[in-house]
Formats: structure tokens, sequence, C-alpha cells
């Protein structure tokens, strides 16, 4: 019964979180280059003010509840739980190494203006993000087959005839 509820909370917390950066990469990312720069710089800095809390606890509870099923499982569920584990906190560390940083400039230059490789800083932050919302992705998938083939089915007794 534990496990069942430790797979539950990680599939749904990898799946919020994938969901969360997949939108981001397919919605927002995209729109962030139509737009004019000091539009985008001013959205994305008010964006992450709220973004930042709800993304960092997202990727706590999938990396969280990932480890809590890799210790609570063996065979191949187990190593689908670790890779899971790992991808999650990949995510996490491009995103406090690689975003978090760029996002601090970018907050700055909502305020004052972009410096002169700002295109080339935007794109490594592009790069960043395609690169936390793939392994995200990585990570749900690998939990959605340890859910999906783990629990087999009891076989069904025949009814007795009357």
């Amino acid at each position: 019964m534990r496990v069942r509820i430790t797979k539950a909370i990680a599939v749904t917390a990898t799946g919020l979180l994938a969901g969360a950066f997949g939108y981001g990469a397919v919605n927002l990312g995209p729109t962030f280059w139509k737009v004019p720069v000091d539009m985008r710089l001013s959205f994305h800095a008010e964006l992450m003010k709220m973004n930042s809390p709800v993304m960092l606890t997202a990727m706590g509870a999938a990396a969280l509840s990932s480890l809590a099923l890799t210790l609570q499982t063996t065979g191949r569920e187990r190593r689908l739980a670790a890779g899971a584990t790992v991808l999650t906190g990949t995510s996490f560390l491009v995103t406090r190494f690689g975003n978090v940083p760029i996002n601090a400039r970018i907050k700055e230059w909502a305020v004052t203006s972009p410096p002169a490789d700002y295109v080339e800083i935007l794109q490594r932050w592009d790069l960043f993000n395609q690169t936390r919302t793939t392994t995200a992705i990585a990570a749900f998938v690998l939990l959605v087959i340890a859910q999906s083939g783990s629990s087999p089915r009891p076989a069904l007794s025949p009814t007795p005839s009357s």
C-alpha cells in the first residue's frame, strides 16, 4: 500500500513538473522571442517571482518522491525510479546553476537595459530550459513505465456454475 501511494505521488509530482516545463518550452519560450525585448524582460522578471517557489517545490517533490520510490522498490522498478531521481535532480541542478543566474541578470536588465550580448545570454537560457524540460519529461516517462508495468493484476477466478 505504501509503495502505491509513493508511486502516485512520484508520478503526479513529476508529471506536474514535466507539464509546467513543457508548457513553458512550447508556449512561453517561442512567444518571448516574438515580443519586443523590453516586454520580454519585464514579463520574464515578473513571471519568475511566482514561478521560482512553485517550480522549486515541484522539483523537490518530484525528486524526493522518486528517491522514496527507489528506496521502496526492487529490480526494474527500482532502476526506473532511480533514473527518474537522477533526471529530476538534473532538472534542479540545471535550473539552479543555469537558469537562475540568468534570471537574476534579466531582473536587472528589466529596470536598466540589456548588455550588447543579451541575445546570446537569452539563447543560453533557452538551452538550459530545453535541457531541464527534457530531463523532467524523461523522468515522468520512466515513472509512468514503472507504474504501468509493476503490479500484475490478479487472475480472475472462474465463476462457479449453478
